[in-house]
């Protein structure tokens, strides 16, 4: 099956398949103004939802290198804030592969819709990493820290703060100079809803009862945090693998650990900052994704076989799918 025939009529994003240095495959699809009929192009900038956790921990791993920061540091020693009822042994590792236990300002495993988070605290407030504070604050832990793997946003916020005080930098100010500048990353940023840059796909949710879409602007922060909601192109994420692969972001010893299994659960596998696909026993293919109202991505590199999938829609539709099957055809 050609990659063009996987593709779902109504869909709306880009596509961008690399095999060995090698575009086999590249298409932008649909419109990132739906109501002004503006199509969506291979260098429009889309929302990603978590997919920024990854930059999170390249960030994160740098200054653990530099010496800025250690895996055992523990967040009670590195944080200016009063912690409450958090167990302030948390370590950095333990934030880095969802196994703190630090309670979740939205725990998907109860929480169906991201949207939810703000009945009660207008998304509007939300413009740094530190804004997210009242949603976790007074929680209680989740479990004791190291106990097990479950996914959890507020450990990357927290690995944002920590960025912060260590650098006196907004966390997106510091990714942007060590992690997009040298990536030449520079269509790839943390944006204000309602001051977003030229060339950015709106994204969209579909409203069953009136028969039309909206945009997702009072669904999501109004700018991305440690967790997520950052702005890249499917251009600039080619850009970020075969730099991060090829050690210009961090070391080699550093790369191994970040793509080597830190955590899992029920046939999951975590890294450092990015997820662990299992095909074979000791063969992974890493892979990033995101997920918010109106907002899907996932990007993978196969590097046994040295290719990268990368799919994003503004309309939220299925690219896991997508990615698995193309990933089937080239693998056939």
């Amino acid at each position: 099956m050609e990659f063009e025939e996987m593709v779902e009529k109504d869909f709306s994003g880009c596509i961008s398949v690399v095999k060995n240095g090698t575009v086999i495959f590249e298409k932008n699809y649909g419109y990132a103004d739906l109501s002004n009929k503006i199509p969506n192009k291979l260098n429009t900038k889309f929302a990603t939802a978590s997919a920024g956790k990854v930059f999170v921990a390249v960030a994160i791993l740098q200054l653990i290198e530099s010496g800025k920061l250690r895996f055992d540091d523990n967040i009670g020693n590195l944080l200016d804030f009063g912690l409450k009822e958090i167990d302030k042994r948390i370590t950095v590792r333990q934030l880095l592969c969802h196994t703190s236990g630090i309670p979740d300002y939205f725990d998907e495993s109860i929480m169906s819709e991201y949207d939810e988070l703000w009945k009660d605290y207008p998304n509007y407030k939300i413009r740094k990493s530190s804004d997210l504070i009242p949603l976790f604050i007074n929680k209680a832990m989740m479990y004791r820290p190291g106990e097990r793997f479950q996914y959890n946003n507020t450990g990357f916020v927290v690995l944002g703060l920590i960025i912060e005080k260590l650098t006196g930098q907004l966390f997106d100010e510091y990714l942007k100079k060590n992690v997009f500048e040298p990536c030449s990353m520079f269509d790839t940023g943390y944006y204000e809803l309602d001051r977003l840059p030229e060339n950015c796909a709106n994204s969209y949710i579909y409203d069953k009862q009136r028969g039309e879409y909206y945009t997702n602007i009072y669904s999501v922060d109004v700018k991305g945090t440690g967790a997520g909601g950052g702005f890249t192109t499917v251009l600039d994420i080619n850009k970020f693998w075969s730099n991060l692969l090829s050690e210009k972001l961090i070391s080699n010893k550093m790369l191994e650990q970040m793509l080597s299994v830190q955590s899992s659960s029920n046939s999951e596998y975590y890294g450092y900052g990015i997820w662990l696909g299992k095909i074979e026993d000791n063969t992974y293919i890493p892979y990033f994704q995101g997920c918010d109202p109106g907002v899907s991505f996932i990007s993978s590199y196969d590097t046994v076989n040295n290719t990268s999938i990368t799919a994003v829609s503004n309309f939220g539709c299925n690219v896991w799918e997508l990615r698995r099957n193309i990933f089937s055809s080239i693998n056939k």
